[in-house]
């Protein structure tokens, strides 16, 4: 058998070696037939007992999960509940049976491919993976109304032995290999549910492999590198061999990263550097603590915004804001304010956008907001993040009083996303003001001092980091729209992707630009984009000025390690040399 391999993203979790079993793949086409008047309530009673079913298949694995499940796991399944039973998707393939005389698992997915053709002209790509949830609920739903199940691990499989390979696999379906030694996928990226769930349990890791699926089979055997991000299959002994050898550099090198943790994060010169985690959900923090986060430098709120049917009010996120403090003990939690609208953009009257989710205002009573045009040819230049939060002073104001309820528990400094226009920054401050006021007439405490800092990710902030370095108590520079933005390259576009270059000379500049404008006025400034957790970034960033990083959790002890043996003098040298233009 020929040995061939297969590229994806990499989830990191080591090295490993098994058999591979591939689960199966959805099914190509959903079976239609034509019924009689007589037998719609028939075929809605069916309907509701298929999801009945899966709604309790969802629960029995969630019943099931161990104690050391991954924080992720649950809200996963919840997600999935949540839209399983999503009015506009019910209703809409009950209509379907009661008008277009057909039956329910058509019903249920013709009007499930609408929505998954909305989250596919997403431009973002956490909103286009969405849409791979849907696919996996209308899979469910199908075997639940043909009689089948979905297929589960064997106590025969000898699971420490096995990887899974999978085209489209549910996060649920994952949660029930998760003995397995790996994880191959076809479909999703970073921040896929499954890409989420994946990284919680620890394993090998790999995503948007395109066609394992297709060309692996039963029992072949395979090497799962989560660190590069490639699938080998049918090795020969010599790679089998390399593969070993790495398995267990990896597992001396995690060993010798832990003893790390107590040290501080100091160059060899004594430079003290900031090595912060970034966070999508609460829950989260813990683990950035636990890898040596010296607080959380972007918790991204709008994660707590989306895949749901009602907005969060005020009560719900405060809760969230304040298990994210607690957990830092002591240390910062940067709270970005919410980043959706356009790309990202939640539902507006009559539309099932975003899922067919329709939020709640502040007394919890379902109205929509007032995205950007569905139509809109370019999203990520529309109303998103402070431009959407401006339009909608409610919300905005809403999530501003949680955010500054949650400061009483610790330090908390608050990020506001995408400026580039003066008015902006004024307007947000007297939202900020009216939100504090409204908590003194409540008699709510808050911390009056919380830092309030700027995030620099389109080059007019860079150019004006100057000045927006003067009206914030720090900024936060994120790379990847900075990089996106100044190339004009869209990342999720593969027929340009490969021009999306962090190191090309004009970012760097804008990066330099805004590290320098910032220390000349003694703000802090962190960088919170991918390239932060890049030890080949390390060098670079420090050269430039920076002290403070932001990263995925999981980088943050391998980072520390490459800032111990670096030197600031010569980083300085290399940031100059990077900075010429070719």
């Amino acid at each position: 058998m020929a040995t061939f391999v297969l590229h994806g993203t990499a989830l990191g979790g080591g090295v490993a070696i098994g058999r591979a079993r591939v689960l199966a793949s959805r099914a190509a086409e959903v079976p239609r037939w034509r019924i009689q008047a007589s037998a719609v309530l028939g075929e809605l009673h069916r309907l509701d007992h298929g999801l009945t079913q899966v709604a309790d298949e969802l629960h029995g694995i969630a019943a099931d999960l161990p104690p050391d499940a991954p924080s992720e796991a649950i809200a996963m399944l919840e997600v999935h509940g949540l839209m399983l039973n999503d009015p506009s998707l019910v209703e809409g393939a009950r209509q379907r049976i009661r008008v277009g005389l057909t039956n329910a698992e058509w019903a249920y997915a013709a009007q499930a491919d609408e929505l998954i053709e909305q989250f596919n002209a997403f431009e973002d790509p956490y909103l286009r993976d969405r849409a791979a949830d849907v696919r996996q609920i209308v899979d469910r739903v199908v075997r639940a109304l043909s009689g089948g199940a979905p297929s589960r691990p064997d106590a025969a499989d000898g699971l420490n032995t096995v990887v899974v390979v999978a085209a489209d696999p549910a996060p649920a379906d994952l949660l029930q290999w998760r003995g397995a030694a790996a994880f191959a996928i076809d479909v999703g990226g970073t921040a896929s549910h499954v890409a989420i769930v994946a990284r919680g349990l620890g394993k090998p890791a790999v995503v948007g492999l395109l066609d394992a699926a297709t060309l692996v089979r039963d029992q072949d055997l395979v090497i799962v590198d989560g660190e590069a991000g490639v699938l080998v299959v049918n090795p020969d002994a010599a790679l089998v061999a390399q593969a070993t050898q790495r398995q267990g550099e990896l597992a001396a090198e995690r060993l010798g990263l832990r003893r790390l943790l107590g040290r501080p994060s100091v160059t060899r010169d004594g430079v003290a550097i900031a090595l912060q985690g970034n966070i999508e959900l609460p829950a989260e923090a813990l683990e950035a603590l636990e890898q040596g986060a010296q607080g959380i430098g972007l918790l991204r709120s709008e994660f707590l915004f989306l895949n749901r049917s009602e907005l969060p009010d005020e009560d719900e996120q405060y809760e969230a804001y304040r298990e994210a403090v607690q957990a830092m003990a002591g240390h910062p939690v940067t709270i970005r304010t919410i980043d959706v609208g356009a790309d990202k953009a939640l539902p507006r009257p009559g539309t099932a956008r975003a899922g067919g989710f329709v939020p709640s205002d502040l007394h919890g009573s379902t109205r929509a907001l007032q995205g950007s045009p569905a139509e809109a040819e370019n999203p990520a230049l529309g109303r998103r993040a402070i431009r959407l939060c401006l339009a909608e002073p409610e919300l905005f104001v809403t999530q501003l009083r949680a955010i500054l309820r949650a400061s009483v528990h610790g330090p908390v400094r608050l990020l506001l996303p995408m400026l580039s226009h003066q008015v902006q920054i004024d307007a947000s401050r007297a939202l900020l003001e009216q939100a504090r006021q409204s908590l003194r007439e409540r008699g709510v405490a808050f911390d009056p001092a919380m830092p309030v800092g700027g995030m620099i990710e389109v080059p007019a902030a860079a150019i004006a980091a100057a000045s927006f370095a003067r009206q914030f108590d720090f900024l936060s520079i994120g790379t990847n729209d900075l990089t996106q933005y100044t190339l004009a390259i869209d990342r999720a576009d593969a027929s340009v992707a490969a021009l999306y270059d962090p190191r090309h000379p004009a970012v760097l500049r804008l990066i330099a630009h805004t590290i320098a404008a910032a220390r000349r006025v003694r703000r802090p400034v962190c960088v919170c984009g991918e390239i932060a957790g890049d030890p080949e970034f390390a060098a670079l960033l420090l050269g430039m000025g920076l002290r403070e990083f932001s990263m995925h959790p999981a980088s943050l002890l391998r980072l520390k390690d490459t800032v111990l043996g670096l030197d600031s003098v010569a980083a300085r040298s290399l940031a100059r040399q990077a900075l010429r233009w070719p």
